[in-house]
């Protein structure tokens, strides 16, 4: 298991009108609110990670991509699906029915916004799954030295055709370029993968990580792996 983690449209549907009388019997209009369920997502990751949901798409050799906040009600049988793939399942220990996948979500979108779950869209085809989350807000930052505003990240390829021909590498390089040009206040893109998972050790390596130390998790062995912004421009 992991280490955890725009208000477009308030004026539509999601936003009900109500009245009531005062004390001398005018009516008037008050402020009570009915949100969206849907909207639930963009709102809690408005503040701690300066909106993924606005950050657009960067061109990658394999095709424009873009991160997308998870809607349990869209997305779910995708996921559930991807994380029933026996080499997913392997790293992320959440194979079993929806509820497994969905109580996972839960935990992030229920909470206060410091990680959000994204589908990872290539040329608008969701084809990985990825959380972005505050590294320093994380139990994580219980086991190296965390400064203010890191940002970690998680991923899984969905689509078994798009593992091993190192897109990988590429979309890491891209999510990472989208944080650090996204967070003015983000001066590290951080993540932890297993030691074992050797393609996943492999790629972060490739798009610009450097493996700081190997740390001891609760439920692994990891690679801390950080990407400093002060390289950016010279990878």
């Amino acid at each position: 298991m992991r280490l955890t983690d725009t208000a477009a449209g308030l004026a539509g549907p999601g936003l009900d009108a109500a009245f009531a009388v005062d004390a001398f019997g005018a009516r008037r209009h008050t402020s009570a609110h009915r949100l969206n369920v849907g909207l639930l997502p963009l709102l809690a990751e408005a503040d701690l990670l300066d909106s993924p949901a606005t950050w657009g798409s960067v061109t990658t050799r394999a095709g424009a991509f873009r991160l997308e906040p998870v809607r349990p009600g869209r997305d779910l049988e995708l996921l559930t699906a991807w994380m029933n793939d026996p080499e997913v399942a392997a790293y992320w220990e959440l194979a079993g029915p929806a509820a497994v996948t969905a109580a996972h979500l839960r935990s992030q979108l229920d909470g206060d916004g410091r990680s959000i779950p994204c589908l990872g869209l290539l040329d608008g085809t969701p084809m990985s799954y990825w959380e972005i989350y505050r590294a320093d807000l994380d139990p994580l930052s219980r086991h190296y030295p965390a400064r203010p505003h890191d940002t970690g990240i998680h991923l899984l390829i969905g689509d078994g055709t798009n593992r091993g021909r190192g897109l990988g590498t590429a979309l890491l390089r891209a999510v990472a370029d989208l944080v650090l040009g996204n967070r003015p206040r983000c001066t590290r893109v951080v993540a932890e993968p297993d030691i074992r998972n050797t393609p996943s050790v492999s790629a972060f390596l490739g798009s610009g990580f450097r493996c700081h130390a190997e740390i001891d998790l609760p439920e692994k062995r990891a690679a801390l792996m950080v990407r400093e912004r002060v390289l950016r421009n010279l990878l």
